[in-house]
């Protein structure tokens, strides 16, 4: 009986240690959403096109590293290119914090965005709390999280 448990407890361990990530950020990292634990997490959509995207990105980076303790912020490329695309957008629009590579919409059950940039805002747990349309700033995200 005792082996048998142990047998069980074994096979969950290695079950779970090979799980599947929720998504890729372009520098290879898993990011599974479960191991958000207590952090908000702030999804951004952004293209290279959009000026109004490009003037939030360094507001965005400075959340992201300055609160990493209470929050992760990735990015999302609106126009999904090709990887080496991807990464030079990246690189251009000199993001400093995790942008995926697929597009998490459907796994984040939210709707692709008809504007940009769009923000949309999750409390720990990952439900939905906010939609945020047009450049944003660390402060008045910071208002909707603290």
């Amino acid at each position: 009986m005792i082996l048998k448990k142990i047998a069980t407890f074994s096979m969950l361990v290695i079950l779970s240690a090979c799980s599947k990530p929720d998504f890729h950020d372009v520098a290879g990292n898993a990011i599974y959403l479960d191991d958000l634990g207590e952090k908000w997490l702030i999804v951004n959509y952004w293209a290279t096109w959009c000026a109004p995207c490009i003037a939030e990105i360094p507001e965005l980076n400075e959340l992201a590293a300055e609160h990493s303790n209470i929050l992760v912020v990735v990015g999302v490329d609106f126009d999904q290119p090709v990887f080496a695309d991807l990464l030079g957008n990246v690189k251009k629009m000199k993001i400093e914090f995790p942008v995926l590579r697929e597009e998490p919409s459907e796994k984040l059950g939210i709707d692709i965005p008809m504007v940009l940039p769009t923000t949309y805002i999750f409390a720990p747990g990952g439900e939905l709390k906010k939609v945020l349309v047009g450049p944003q700033t660390k402060e008045g995200l910071l208002e909707l999280i603290l």
